[in-house]
């Protein structure tokens, strides 16, 4: 089957509107790892997510979600299949920082690549400070900052890159378990004001379901869309809710099913 790879021209930021913002039709990819060995990541992949949708995706260790999500970034092109994406931009798990710059300087940096002048890119990053609940923090270095603190500081330079669709890599899994039950409500907020197109990808089946509007469940490598669960309980979502709680449960048990399988 023919491979394309195809983003179309960019809306602005923080519109909802309807229609598709992906599509991915029966995408697989192999690669080659540091061994020489060549590893089946993704078989036979098809989804699609509306504009302004949180889409999720859970499954084990190495069944292929980061490369997922770089395909639909286009940091790599599969080897079967066709994806449709409006842009895209990458927010990896680690915040990747640059230790020498301040907070808002370290947010400016994709205006700064994209060649906006440093006086406007720190505007527009100042900006986005106080709705990130980082006001005061603006001249602070990444050392002088709390886990939770870079990670916003990190989707901010995310958000500021102007792409319409956001993929998230377990952005708050390397975060205590109150810190991260603190960023996933934060993330929700900041979603419901810089609405996009978002891409979650995490090991937490409980956060998949209190943030996204569906949750696709992937297999064991190679990676294939087991099981799809729409989430319609209203937002904020609390964990004892009784639809969250059967979420969970059905999600825990396709994962274990094809784990089986």
């Amino acid at each position: 089957m023919a491979t394309t790879i195809t983003q179309p021209a960019q809306p602005p930021a923080g519109k909802r509107a309807s229609g598709r913002s992906i599509v991915l039709r029966n995408v697989g990819h192999t690669f080659t790892d540091r061994g020489g060995n060549a590893v089946h990541a993704l078989a036979d992949v098809s989804l699609q997510a509306q504009r302004g949708e949180l889409l999720a995706l859970v499954g084990p260790s190495g069944c292929g979600k980061t490369t997922l999500l770089e395909l639909i970034c286009a940091l790599q092109a599969p080897q079967q299949g066709t994806i449709d994406s409006e842009p895209a931009v990458l927010m990896p798990q680690r915040d990747l920082l640059l230790p020498w710059l301040s907070a808002v300087d370290n947010a400016a940096l994709a205006l700064r690549i994209a060649h906006v002048p440093r006086a406007t890119a720190r505007s527009r990053a100042a900006a986005l400070f106080a709705q990130l609940g980082l006001d005061g923090f603006e001249h602070s270095h990444p050392a002088e900052l709390s886990g939770g603190m870079r990670q916003r500081v990190a989707f901010a330079r995310t958000l500021l890159s102007g792409k319409p669709v956001l993929c998230l890599d377990e952005p708050f899994g390397a975060l205590d378990a109150i810190t991260r039950a603190e960023m996933q409500e934060w993330l929700a907020g900041a979603l419901a004001r810089e609405p996009r197109t978002t891409v979650l990808v995490t090991h937490d089946v409980e956060e998949a379901i209190l943030l996204a509007d569906r949750v696709l469940v992937l297999s064991p490598r190679p990676g294939r869309v087991i099981g799809e669960l729409v989430v319609s309980a209203p937002r904020p979502r609390a964990r004892t809710d009784d639809n969250v709680i059967a979420l969970r449960e059905r999600a825990l048990e396709l994962l274990s099913r094809g784990a089986r399988s």
